[in-house]
């Protein structure tokens, strides 16, 4: 498991085979395949597990119809096929989800065009689930959708997950075979000794630096890879924008795929944890990408704006909702100046001065994006890296966890049962601040009104308890999580 932490001198006494920067999924991934094969691995993370594009995604271990109509048949077959893989391993927490796509009158694509790419879909994904729902049909199954300018809906299936409890079951998968993962701890710098192993500059919270030997690295930073790459920049950071508004207020039951009018692009409204969540935006992120991104006015207006279209009863106001959320996405930039919709979805791993860097690709595939870097880090054969490609994904320790911990489609629990879950995290998760706690270990300030203040206080008691926290403490933590939620996850204003 990821806790308690590790002491940061006893790993730099340790030599080790392989050492990853960044716990985000692919990092984790990386941890987790390479502790199963029996390599000696420790991960560091510069602030928390998750804490970047891996805990603010659309949730979704999907094949991608996007990728589909771009015709990039081997990122959708691949992406359908460990979507299959991980719905059967991890049933509690990647669960299949119903998704509708309302069609235009007169709009392509239209029924017949879908159905094929439908047919296509399920076939690469070795499963039937595609249906068209002629539009009675649909207003029996979603009230307040605006039918009337919709001949029906193709009905096909994804699969939904908490992507941030996902992160933190590969590190405790991991931990479990073997694996060490460390958070708050900054790389400085990594240089390559003449004997060859890698030197690891690293700084905990509390100013400790030391250097950690390693084997080979892995710079799995994500939308940071150009950081320490050591090569030209290849990472074009676009931002991805969400709105949580309570569940009575635009009620799904499955996931709708709807189709901006305006510009083509698919949003989606889905449920998730109990609320509805609407998403998501596609635009380039020129911030500082050490600053929390957040959604601006002009992508909250865009995201009500097409709700409000197919559900126009629902009427949603900026007072409704109840937080945003906002991720970077590393892509890998085309540079050919291309619509950042348009760019390809693809991961890829490169090389400068012994480091490996790996960046791009999606959530659904981080198995296959792990597997790779080991191979260019010189820790797996490709022949065996086809092997575990093929292969059903191996999880072992789900004994170790609490049951039902981050299912997508069942609200956070209350009263015991929260205090339990809670209790277990604080001691099992590496938890140094209370926005791990509200935001990434539970999405408790995602899903509850001002930022979950009431469950804050009914928490105050055991977080203190277990973390050693005094008054003053709590007080600076509460103000920091605060803070943070206004400025990054802040539900706009009315």
């Amino acid at each position: 498991m990821p806790g308690p932490r590790p002491d940061l001198n006893t790993l730099a006494k340790e030599h080790w085979d392989l050492l990853v920067i960044g716990g985000g999924v692919t990092g984790a991934g990386i941890l987790h395949q390479a502790a199963q094969l029996g390599i000696k691995v420790v991960l560091i993370e510069k602030h928390d597990f998750a804490w970047g594009t891996s805990s603010r995604s659309s949730k979704m271990v999907h094949g991608g119809l996007r990728y589909l109509k771009q015709g990039d048949l081997r990122l959708t077959r691949e992406s359908l096929q460990e979507r299959e893989r991980l719905i059967q391993a991890l049933p509690e927490l990647v669960v299949r989800q119903h998704c509708l796509m309302p069609l235009r009158r007169g709009q392509f694509p239209g029924r017949w065009a879908m159905t094929l790419a439908l047919a296509l879909y399920d076939l690469l994904a070795g499963v039937r689930d595609h249906q068209w729902l002629p539009a009675t049909t649909l207003q029996a199954r979603v009230p307040g959708l605006d039918l009337a300018p919709l001949t029906g809906a193709m009905r096909y299936s994804d699969a939904m997950t908490d992507d941030s409890r996902l992160v933190l079951r590969l590190l405790h998968e991991a931990a479990g075979e073997g694996g060490t993962a460390m958070n708050y701890c900054t790389v400085l710098s990594v240089s390559r000794h003449e004997s060859g192993e890698q030197q690891v500059r690293v700084r905990d919270a509390d100013g400790t630096e030391v250097v950690i030997r390693a084997g080979a690295v892995i710079n799995a930073t994500g939308a940071w890879a150009d950081q320490l790459s050591g090569a030209s920049p290849r990472v074009r950071p676009q931002r991805g924008s969400h709105l949580f508004v309570p569940a009575d207020r635009l009620p799904v039951e499955d996931c709708m795929t709807l189709i901006n009018p305006r510009d083509q692009r698919p949003v989606f409204v889905f449920p998730w944890e109990g609320c509805t969540c609407i998403g998501t935006t596609d635009l380039d992120h020129r911030d500082d990408p050490d600053r929390e991104p957040r959604a601006t006015d002009e992508e909250v207006d865009y995201l009500l704006s097409l709700a409000n279209g197919y559900f126009p009863d629902a009427k949603l106001v900026r007072g409704d909702i109840i937080a945003t959320m906002a991720g970077v996405r590393p892509i890998i930039a085309s540079g050919k100046g291309r619509d950042p919709s348009a760019e390809r979805r693809d991961h890829a791993v490169w090389q400068q001065e012994g480091v490996i860097t790996v960046s791009g690709g999606k959530l659904t595939t981080f198995r296959v994006i792990a597997l790779d870097a080991l191979v260019a880090a010189g820790c797996l054969s490709r022949q065996r890296a086809r092997q575990l490609r093929r292969a059903a994904p191996t999880f072992r320790h789900a004994d170790r966890l609490p049951e039902g911990l981050g299912h997508p489609l069942k609200p956070w629990p209350t009263g015991e049962r929260l205090h339990q879950q809670v209790n277990w995290m604080l001691a099992h998760e590496q938890v140094r601040h209370l926005d791990d706690l509200m935001l990434r270990r539970t999405r408790l300030g995602l899903l509850h009104e001002q930022a979950g203040d009431t469950v804050l206080e009914e928490l105050r008691p055991l977080v203190c308890q277990q973390l050693g926290w005094d008054e003053q403490r709590w007080h600076r933590e509460r103000d920091r999580y605060l803070d943070i939620h206004q400025r990054a996850y802040r539900g706009a204003p009315a």
